[in-house]
């Protein structure tokens, strides 16, 4: 059986990428891909002189800009400053397990950082975006439920727990996004994407015992864990409203492949309520043009 890799990646010359949180991890691992196949990738991160110094490093083309996900203002600037069109935007950037705190709106970190700011990210830009918008998730999703309480306001915070509603979120969002683009006659694609378990940063940093019992075990490296972001991002035979993750057990490790999330995660119901609930949220209506720019 071949194996889909790093090398797979299709010539990506006279395109342009978006990549937040490429700062490091997986991000980072996307940004050398995409630059070395030939686009010009531009690094959303909010440390930007961490983003410089992997730009450094990059063989091609990769331009360093602000976007803070955690701060509306931030991602409201990033789109003004976009002056043109866009192939692909990848919504890559968040925090995993952190303790309890609010971003800069006052949302919850997850729900904020995770889902609200890319979804903002996204309605700002959604008709600059020419190929497809990536949305990357977590297995750990399976855990996630959609609260009323979506900011933790009412009951015990369990960061494990905010982070699996907050990568929920990005598949609900996801799948309705697609659903939205073709009701209104669009090419662009949307497309969701989890890395299985993977030796991020914010892997390493979480040494609690429920962090490693829901590690499962050795992680693999970014360049493994990147992949399912990068078919997604590239991959011509890649369908709107697809899911790639890696082919190992439980989805845990492995290549690139189609796989199947959870049944909450394609309630068609529930994903219509949080966007209208993303919608309020963050200030941000998507008016998807029923055109190609």
């Amino acid at each position: 059986m071949t194996r889909w890799t790093a090398a797979d990646v299709p010539d990506q010359h006279g395109r342009t990428v978006i990549v937040t949180g490429a700062s490091s991890g997986l991000g980072a691992e996307a940004t050398r891909v995409l630059a070395k196949a030939g686009a010009k990738v531009i690094m959303a991160c909010r440390d930007l002189n961490k983003a410089q110094a992997v730009a450094d490093t990059i063989d091609g083309n990769a331009e360093v800009c602000r976007l803070d996900l955690a701060d509306l203002s931030s991602v409201r600037a990033f789109a003004d400053g976009l002056d043109h069109d866009v192939d692909v935007l990848i919504n890559n950037a968040g925090v995993m397990a952190v303790p309890k705190g609010s971003t800069a709106d006052g949302f919850e970190r997850h729900i904020g950082t995770n889902h609200l700011g890319p979804f903002a990210l996204t309605g700002l830009l959604i008709n600059r975006v020419r190929d497809r918008v990536v949305t990357v998730s977590s297995g750990l999703h399976m855990l996630g439920r959609i609260r009323e309480d979506l900011n933790w306001e009412r009951h015990r915070y369990q960061r494990w727990l905010a982070y699996a509603q907050s990568k929920l979120a990005n598949l609900l969002f996801a799948y309705e996004l697609q659903r939205r683009l073709s009701t209104a006659g669009r090419r662009t694609i949307s497309v969701a994407a989890h890395p299985g378990v993977a030796a991020t940063e914010g892997m390493r940093q979480d040494t609690s015992l429920q962090g490693k019992l829901l590690a499962g075990g050795p992680a693999q490296t970014p360049g493994m864990g990147a992949l399912p972001m990068l078919y997604a991002a590239t991959e011509p035979r890649v369908a709107g409203g697809a899911c790639i993750g890696p082919d190992g057990l439980m989805q845990r490790s492995g290549y690139p492949t189609l796989v199947r999330s959870s049944r909450t995660s394609r309630d068609t119901t529930l994903a219509a309520h949080l966007w209208r609930r993303s919608e309020l949220l963050s200030g941000v209506h998507y008016a998807i043009e029923p055109f190609e720019r």
